[in-house]
């Protein structure tokens, strides 16, 4: 009975959280080490259009990489408390299995419930750190996307842009490309965030009392 192979899941949080690279940009990162690719010979820049990477600005930025850290620190505190969580209950488990053969029937069965409760409570702790560390990241990036959306627009206008092509573009001509623009602005912008970790079992706030209805008027005698 373990959780170290699902535990590791948080860990991995913060190697993911750190990069805000895409998934084919890491795929294609050991044949690009392997060997070099020949230089890609553009055409001429095509007036109007401009285009620019959010993944490559986020992560360039100096408020992407504060909440890459941020969220790093996050998950790392997250792995602790539940290997220490995963550690307490697996003493436990060995323990009852070393007393178990001197232990009445009734308390063997008892023991036991406790610990599938315990078990099922650290699962369900786990799914619960989890979407709170998606939570976490998704409303960072939200904030970081609001910071960013004018910076766009500016740089878009100050180019004299006609069209703004974003994540889909392979390659393109570099005088297109407004990346290094957008990170300029948002740098001079804003530099890092403070937030923490998205508490999803937070109990729901209690109702506002209703207002008491005012008494009617007594009639005149």
């Amino acid at each position: 009975m373990t959780f170290k192979k699902t535990i590791a899941v948080a860990g991995a949080f913060a190697t993911a959280f750190a990069v805000f690279a895409s998934s084919a940009s890491a795929q294609t990162a050991p044949a690009a080490a392997a060997a070099a690719p020949a230089p890609i010979r553009h055409g001429a820049a095509v007036p109007g259009v401009c285009f620019y990477n959010f993944d490559r600005a986020l992560a360039s930025s100096d408020v992407g990489k504060a909440v890459a850290a941020r969220i790093n620190v996050i998950a790392k505190e997250v792995e602790v408390e539940l290997t220490n969580d995963e550690k307490a209950l697996s003493t436990d488990i060995q323990g009852f299995d070393r007393a178990r053969a001197t232990m009445t029937q009734d308390a063997t069965e008892q023991r036991a419930s406790q610990l599938t409760i315990r078990r099922n409570a650290l699962a369900r702790k786990l799914d619960l750190r989890q979407r709170e560390l998606q939570a976490t990241r998704g409303k960072a990036l939200d904030r970081i996307e609001q910071e960013m959306s004018p910076v766009v627009i500016a740089t878009y206008q100050a180019r004299g842009c006609s069209v703004l092509l974003t994540g889909a573009v392979v390659t393109g001509n570099p005088q297109m490309d407004i990346t290094d623009q957008v990170v300029t602005g948002l740098n001079a912008k804003i530099k890092t965030l403070a937030f923490n970790r998205e508490r999803l079992d937070a109990p729901a706030a209690a109702p506002a009392a209703p207002v008491a209805a005012a008494a009617a008027p007594k009639p005149k005698p």
